[in-house]
């Protein structure tokens, strides 16, 4: 499976801990997010990740800043995104199980970076369970 990733300053351990999981799994990855902890603007990062998943190029995308809002506000903009904020692998589960999430946004300053690589294993690894839930999704996105 390809998988883009983006953050800002507060996820390059993040990013560097989840990437080393997804690889040694066999998926690849198209890198976006930042290596340095040094201030950049989350949307810089977040476009990109929402491109590839909008486009195709990427089955799911991971988005990471030091809250999540910024950057899940950003990758929602786009059509057919669907970004979930997740702390909790529990959340992570139903994400995509009612909602079809396709990207996960993963707050760095509120999680730990063994619960972000756990939220993103059962992110990837759960299906929309459709029925009920997919006349919701199907109103989500703006014509």
């Amino acid at each position: 499976m390809k998988i883009a990733i983006g953050n800002d300053h507060a996820g390059p351990e993040y990013k560097k801990a989840i990437v080393e999981f997804l690889i040694s799994k066999g998926h690849e990855i198209i890198n976006h997010g930042t290596d340095s902890i040094d201030s950049v603007d989350y949307p810089d990062f977040g476009h990109p990740v929402a491109i590839d998943v909008e486009k195709k190029y990427a089955t799911f995308g991971i988005v990471i800043c030091g809250s999540g809002n910024g950057i899940a506000m950003t990758v929602n903009k786009h059509q057919g995104i669907r970004a979930a904020l997740c702390w909790t692998k529990e959340i992570a589960a139903l994400a995509r199980q009612h909602n079809d999430a396709n990207i996960i946004s993963i707050p760095a300053r509120y999680t730990s970076i063994p619960q972000a690589v756990e939220m993103v294993a059962i992110f990837i690894s759960t299906d929309f369970e459709g029925g009920r839930h997919q006349n919701r999704v199907d109103k989500i996105m703006c014509q």
